[in-house]
């Protein structure tokens, strides 16, 4: 159900332009031709306050959700019923912009605040016109939804390699490539441990370790790759 006129013009107001034109979808595109955009479609700006659900897991995707403001987290349940925290989305970031077309666009997980929070809601209908309107939001849409897919597909290869160790040694040794002996790391140690799908002590540990066995060497942000037979010799035995 569409909001009214009046609704949508208090609406508009309450977006902080500035702050959208930062997210992924909206980035190269200036506050003000942000408002612009805007205002030739229809869309909702939804509030919720700290621990209240945002989208259950399961539900279709029906619109292109983006995080103005405050945070969320999405979890889902394995099957001992633990919940599994995924991961925190801040603004101005959009939630599960890649299953927003597909045969199976449901959502993954379920979506709960972690504080108050406002949720620019837009329809697909109403995307789809954004994205015909505007080739630099298209660009932008087609390459977020591409490195997450490169993300998954990096994710799922680290997660086939049995030891953390195997997993560390493959990334450096890829990072590197056939020239270059050291590495600059860009990502954070919890980046990297969301990455490998470990917790963050444990690959600190291993990086530790490694550097005692003289595989590595690290400075700053800066990993040498010491010995690079020993690395691999990691890898085929992950």
């Amino acid at each position: 159900m569409f909001v009214s006129l009046y609704q949508l013009l208090q609406n508009t107001k309450m977006i902080d332009y500035a702050l959208l034109s930062q997210c992924p979808v909206f980035r190269g595109i200036t506050a003000g031709d942000a408002e612009k955009l805007l205002k030739q479609i229809h869309f909702q700006l939804k509030k919720f306050l700290k621990d209240e659900i945002v989208v259950v897991a399961g539900a279709p995707v029906t619109n292109l959700n983006i995080v103005l403001s405050g945070s969320v987290r999405g979890e889902m349940i394995d099957y001992s019923g633990k919940t599994i925290k995924i991961e925190d989305v801040e603004a101005p970031k959009p939630l599960a912009a890649a299953f927003l077309f597909g045969q199976d666009n449901k959502f993954p997980v379920t979506v709960t605040a972690n504080e108050k929070c406002s949720i620019l809601v837009i329809p697909v209908g109403e995307f789809l016109k954004l994205l015909q309107m505007n080739s630099q939001i298209l660009r932008n849409y087609l390459n977020s939804i591409s490195s997450r897919a490169q993300f998954l597909s990096q994710k799922l290869h680290f997660l086939s390699f049995k030891t953390i160790r195997g997993k560390v040694a493959h990334y450096l040794l890829q990072q590197a490539g056939d020239r270059f002996h050291s590495v600059e790391l860009k990502n954070t140690q919890q980046q990297l441990a969301d990455l490998f799908g470990v917790t963050r002590p444990s690959l600190a540990r291993v990086f530790g370790d490694m550097q005692k066995e003289g595989l590595i060497s690290i400075s700053n942000k800066t990993v040498k790759l010491v010995n690079r037979e020993k690395l691999s010799e990691l890898i085929n035995h992950a």
